[in-house]
């Protein structure tokens, strides 16, 4: 194990000083071949009795504060969180063969943030967020349209609010895994660690 000082390149993956840079340069790069959203990924959560779920979501910002989605607070993974605030992060990019793995603490992003993200959403999301009780049980089709119908009539000819229950999460890192595939079954697996998010990252290679 070894603390980052500089560029490392021992012929596998080529690291960089900041595991965000790499992601960076990684998600660019994903962006030029994924038929759909580079952004796509994997979150996991586990309930109060440990139990694990998944989903996908979009991520909608990647700064040295940490990874930002976006979502029903009141829904099965806002619940989660509430239980065991820690997750887990998947990008698997299949044209690139590559994929990073990302696991640290959440928390919930200010109301200044959510507004203003959600601001930027089309008409049509904003209304959905309202008219959806995400994770809930649904009598029926017609129930959700007639949510939809019913704000739509109400936000017809005005701007749409973000509801108190629709927010973003914010995820620390703690711990990059970076996985290249290569022949042979010869994959790349570079590790960066930290304590917190004021301590020093740690790298490690791990045998594939």
């Amino acid at each position: 194990m070894s603390d980052i000082g500089g560029p490392i390149d021992d012929g596998g993956i080529a690291a960089k000083a900041d595991p965000l840079a790499l992601f960076e340069a990684w998600l660019e790069d994903a962006k030029k071949t994924e038929p759909n959203e580079a952004n796509a990924m994997t979150i996991a959560t586990a309930d109060g009795s440990g139990n694990p779920n998944l989903r996908m979501v979009l991520l909608k910002e990647a700064t040295p504060k940490g990874f930002v989605f976006y979502t029903n607070t009141e829904s099965a993974k806002g619940r989660e969180l509430v239980a065991n605030p820690r997750i887990a992060i998947l990008f698997h990019w299949k044209t690139q063969r590559r994929q990073i793995r990302i696991r640290g603490p959440v928390t919930r992003v200010n109301d200044a943030e959510a507004d203003a993200y959600f601001a930027t959403r089309a008409k049509d999301s904003q209304i959905g967020a309202w008219a959806s009780q995400q994770s809930r049980p649904m009598e029926g089709r017609w129930a959700f349209e007639k949510e939809i119908a019913k704000y739509a009539a109400q936000y017809a000819l005005k701007k749409v609010p973000r509801p108190p229950y629709w927010s973003g999460y914010r995820v620390t890192p703690l711990e990059y895994e970076f996985w290249r595939d290569r022949p042979f079954r010869l994959h790349d697996r570079l590790v960066y660690r930290r304590d917190s998010d004021a301590a020093p990252w740690r790298t490690e290679r791990l045998f594939p």
